[in-house]
């Protein structure tokens, strides 16, 4: 699926978003892959690679306390901060692999919730970038690094970050009372 952003008419918020990208380090082949995917499309959006915040967490089970933290930090601008201005849009990134235990069901159901949560009750977009995969290849797939000529690999990440402008640009209009 690919998201047109070329219909949104203020595009002149999309130099200035604020965007974090907050992934896991768990399955990291798979994971940094989309990471790229996702800054890639932030840039060739318009989005300022000033204006990109990275940060990984050890697993995608501290996704959720993690984005929570980062929106809050970005609340309180500090001398260090590249901008004043809070997150646009966060984007959570991880890869979960089905085992053999229930871990995987317990992890997957926790961080979708965890993450749905969070957009609900702060009001920001968090777009979810957690692949749940019943094997590797899955992953390799959805991350672009698998198959040749034909295949259906697509980097994922690239849509996630289409999402995230699509959505930082409609909020802050929304916050203006303009509807896109």
């Amino acid at each position: 699926m690919q998201i047109q952003t070329t219909s949104i008419e203020h595009v002149v918020y999309r130099s200035n978003l604020r965007i974090a990208i907050v992934h896991a380090r768990w399955n990291d082949r798979i994971v940094y892959s989309l990471v790229d995917g996702a800054k890639k499309a932030l840039i060739e959006a318009g989005v300022v690679a000033e204006n990109i915040v990275t940060q990984s967490v050890p697993g995608s089970w501290e996704l959720p306390v993690a984005v929570e933290s980062i929106y809050a930090a970005s609340l309180t601008p500090t001398r260090s901060s590249p901008s004043p201005a809070p997150f646009d849009a966060i984007i959570a990134i991880g890869a979960l692999i089905k085992g053999k235990t229930m871990h995987f069901e317990y992890i997957a159901d926790a961080v979708s919730q965890g993450l749905m949560r969070l957009q609900l009750e702060k009001s920001v977009p968090v777009i979810f970038g957690v692949l749940t995969l019943l094997n590797e290849e899955q992953g390799l797939e959805r991350a672009g690094l698998a198959g040749g000529k034909g295949s259906a690999a697509h980097n994922h990440g690239e849509n996630w970050g289409l999402a995230a402008v699509e959505l930082g640009v409609k909020r802050r209009a929304w916050r203006e009372g303009v509807f896109l």
